[in-house]
């Protein structure tokens, strides 16, 4: 190792000692190699637990299993790995059902820092196509066959992983650096302690890796508003304007000014009316006269203290002002937290149409503070948890068996569970934005839902609905049309009004004649060559964009949806 690449890691391999890294993940997940290169990075012994199996035994993995079967296998497994777990200073990559055995679980978690290498089913079957050794994979539908490993699995892995880290098409490289982040950012005390609630998990929105500047950290956790030095270590100027509501301010705004004070960070609060109603041109004056007044410059930053109003508002004036400031998003609500504060849309209503006028414009930094949240009033609560479901719905299968497990523990503002749902959220969308920052594809994905609720708020007027109720009611409306071009069935239609319904939500659209909704539905942002194009469902998790649909479906839609 070179001098210069010892100085960098001096601290990670000071923070870590002696302590294990157990990588845990899905066969085809990176398991190996990545640990390797880490171990090699980190000057720790790597150790491989099939391998371990295999040199005991004296035979390769295909042939215990022709044997002993699985059973036979798991056992030789559980044994390895409680003599592995005994080693100090070791990067361990255990097999792919070693999570199976909550006995390992537990063991896994008290021996290290455990690293859940996540890889979604597409990536894992390229990986493993041609690969002849792994006796669970050898069947004629392997893709199908990965993906009922990955739900079995996925939500044991979350269990026992302490941090979680996508190892999708990134290099090796990329990865280890990642991870080497990632160990330095969390507080290992408070993890081996178990104190879940507490850790700060952070998700990198990464644009291309050509483009790292451009790219941004997403911080979630429990209580970590009071970490100042997050938010003072990407300002570029000791002064920020915050913008806040009349409801947050009281809050958090006082708090917030203080400690960044403190710090030598000098303040300017810039407080707004509460609501969706003044998310206008009017409300966004009031932020532009007092940048102007108070001579605010181009190094001056904009955080944005509140719910996905703020947010919008907040992030719009940044773009424009100035031609371009820095802006932080300090999301208050469970909806700003897992949607609107991700991704850089920004903007405001008109009469006509929601969200119809704004800019595509990224902060430098999101800090989702999930005990803000007990704060927020019940029904906002509901209103987050349309987005949070819509991700299960469009793209991740496993989160939504997660969700229908445990609604009630969110609904019962569970710390733990909370971070769960916004961080899986918010790598959902991270991937998204970071392949698409402009929608130009498949970010349009993301409006499941969104064309029906749109109309339903506009309709309705502004305020009536929250955002997460129309877009509940119109994601159902979105099953329907789905379900009537024949992509997904009844019951998979009753299984998304099921979740909606647990989760105190709305599944009757308003009453509204149809030809109401098809007119409001022409302003809706995807419209094309005059044909407004839907999102619909070719299978829970799994969402597609389509134009080819019928006046005929779509008004008996509009119609079977107003009724229970």
């Amino acid at each position: 190792m070179n001098l210069s690449k010892t100085k960098i890691l001096q601290p990670i391999q000071k923070k870590l000692g002696s302590t294990n890294i157990i990588l845990v993940g899905m066969m085809g997940a990176g398991k190996t190699t990545i640990g390797k290169a880490l171990a090699s990075s980190l000057d720790k012994e790597f150790v491989d637990s099939d391998h371990e199996i295999q040199e005991r035994t004296g035979v390769k993995i295909p042939v215990i299993f022709e044997i002993e079967g699985e059973a036979g296998f798991r056992k030789r497994e559980s044994e390895a790995l409680l003599e592995l777990s005994q080693k100090r200073n070791i990067i361990l990559a255990t097999g792919g059902g070693a999570i199976l055995n909550p006995e390992n679980r537990q063991l896994l978690k008290r021996s290290g820092i455990v690293i859940y290498l996540r890889a979604s089913v597409n990536d894992l079957y390229r990986r493993t196509r041609h690969d002849k050794n792994r006796p669970l994979l050898q069947t004629q539908n392997l893709y199908a066959r990965l993906n009922e490993l990955y739900v079995q699995r996925d939500a044991l892995y979350r269990e026992t992983a302490h941090v979680i880290i996508d190892s999708g098409k990134q290099g090796v490289r990329f990865l280890v650096q990642k991870l080497i982040n990632k160990l330095i950012s969390i507080d290992f005390n408070t993890i081996m302690q178990g104190d879940q609630s507490n850790i700060m998990q952070t998700i990198m929105v990464d644009f291309t890796p050509s483009a790292e500047k451009r790219s941004y950290p997403i911080h979630i956790g429990h209580g970590i508003l009071q970490h100042i030095d997050l938010i003072v270590s990407c300002l570029p100027q000791k002064r920020v304007a915050i913008v806040s509501n009349s409801t947050v301010a009281p809050l958090y705004l006082e708090k917030l000014q203080t400690a960044l004070e403190k710090q030598g960070v000098r303040t300017m609060p810039i407080i707004l009316p509460d609501g969706e109603t003044h998310k206008n041109w009017e409300t966004l004056n009031i932020i532009f006269d007092a940048l102007l007044k108070n001579h605010c410059e181009r190094n001056t930053t904009i955080l944005a203290l509140g719910g996905g109003v703020v947010g919008d508002l907040t992030g719009f004036a940044a773009a424009t002002y100035l031609r371009g400031v820095p802006f932080i998003q300090i999301p208050t609500t469970l909806l700003a937290q897992v949607d609107s504060s991700v991704g850089g849309k920004t903007g405001i209503n008109h009469p006509l149409g929601k969200n119809m006028i704004g800019a595509f414009y990224q902060p430098l930094m999101v800090l989702a503070d999930s005990a803000t949240l007990n704060t927020l009033p019940d029904r906002e609560l509901r209103a987050g948890l349309a987005e949070v479901i819509k991700y299960g719905l469009i793209r991740d299968p496993a989160f939504f068996d997660w969700l229908e497990q445990n609604m009630h523990r969110l609904l019962a503002r569970d710390p733990v569970t909370l971070n769960e749902a916004i961080q899986r959220s918010c790598e959902n969308k991270a991937e998204i934005v970071a392949a698409d920052e402009k929608e130009k594809g498949i970010r349009a994905l993301l409006n499941l839902g969104h064309t029906f609720g749109h109309a339903i708020e506009n309709g309705m007027g502004y305020g009536v609905w929250l955002h997460g109720e129309a877009v509940a009611a119109g994601t159902v409306m979105a099953a329907e049309l789905s379900r009537r071009m024949k992509l997904i069935s009844e019951a998979d239609v009753q299984r998304i009004r099921k979740i909606f319904i647990q989760a105190g939500l709305p599944v009757v659209a308003p009453e509204m004649p149809a030809e109401k909704y098809l007119e409001l539905m022409l302003l809706d942002k995807k419209v094309e060559s005059g044909k407004t194009r839907f999102i619909v469902l070719n299978r829970i998790g799994e969402a597609v964009m389509r134009a080819d649909i019928t006046p005929a479906v779509l008004n008996e839609t509009i119609l079977a949806c107003m009724t229970e």
